[in-house]
């Protein structure tokens, strides 16, 4: 008959055997669940990677439906007179110029604030015109993007173009200024002629006018965009970057 002692020692030596027994099975669980999870997460990453092929990246759609913004950005310009790069009266005695890039998100944010109440108030009421100046600053998705708005102003939608631009503004240098973007843009933005559009946007001639705004941004000091200079016969005066509504108004009053 087994004494207490070894009976203690058989008991010990099953109890081990048992945990370790119990510590493999639960290991094998971890190690399935793990492989599970990884291959769903495999399958999440290739239905993203999928859906981004499909859908064209960062850069809005390529078609006309996929812009947001053309009714209201229409309903601002409407009855406004454009040509080129100036929009208003062309002679109104006070002239607002705005260097900006299509990329600048601060730029956006000016274009869809304090722009709309410019265009509403002394432009509309002939008091001043406004021109933009495409001052790029931001990165190699800047130039086309300037470009493409550029050839929409021999159409004399320029405004329109710029301002679903920046309604649709992708994340900076990201690689969404696409041709298919930029010709979403251009459909949603009404031009006319389309193809006469994509021909214009790849004429040469724009860099030299490219070049000439980024030498007159230099001249005058400015040091990010968008800058705003305002000239009229009371004098000119740059403003801060990003001015306010009010400060713009001011200025305005002033150069008048």
């Amino acid at each position: 008959m087994a004494s207490r002692k070894g009976q203690r020692e058989e008991a010990r030596r099953q109890r081990e055997a048992q945990e370790a027994a119990a510590a493999i099975a639960a290991r094998r669980r971890r190690m399935t669940q793990l492989a599970v999870g990884g291959v769903l997460a495999a399958l999440i990453v290739v239905a993203a990677l999928i859906a981004i092929s499909q859908s064209g990246g960062d850069s809005g759609g390529g078609n006309a439906s996929d812009i947001a913004g053309a009714q209201t950005v229409a309903g601002e310009l409407n009855g406004i007179p454009q040509n080129g790069t100036l929009l208003g009266d062309p002679k109104a005695k006070v002239t607002v110029v705005e260097f900006g890039d299509p990329q600048c998100p601060i730029c956006a944010e000016f274009a869809n604030t304090v722009v709309p109440q410019l265009i509403a108030g002394p432009v509309s009421d002939g008091q001043a015109k406004y021109e933009f100046k495409p001052w790029l600053i931001i990165g190699p998705d800047s130039e086309p993007a300037a470009d493409a708005a550029l050839a929409a102003g021999k159409q004399n939608l320029f405004f329109n173009y710029i301002g679903l631009f920046y309604r649709n503004q992708g994340t900076e240098n990201s690689g969404y200024v696409t041709d298919d973007f930029l010709t979403a843009i251009a459909d949603a933005a009404d031009i006319p002629d389309l193809s006469q559009w994509d021909s214009d946007r790849s004429a040469s001639n724009w860099s030299d006018q490219l070049a000439a705004v980024q030498n007159e941004a230099k001249s005058l000091g400015l040091t990010g965009t968008p800058s705003v200079e305002v000239i009229g016969p009371g004098g000119k005066k740059i403003l801060p970057n990003v001015p306010t509504e009010p400060e713009l108004e001011a200025a305005i009053r002033a150069a008048g």
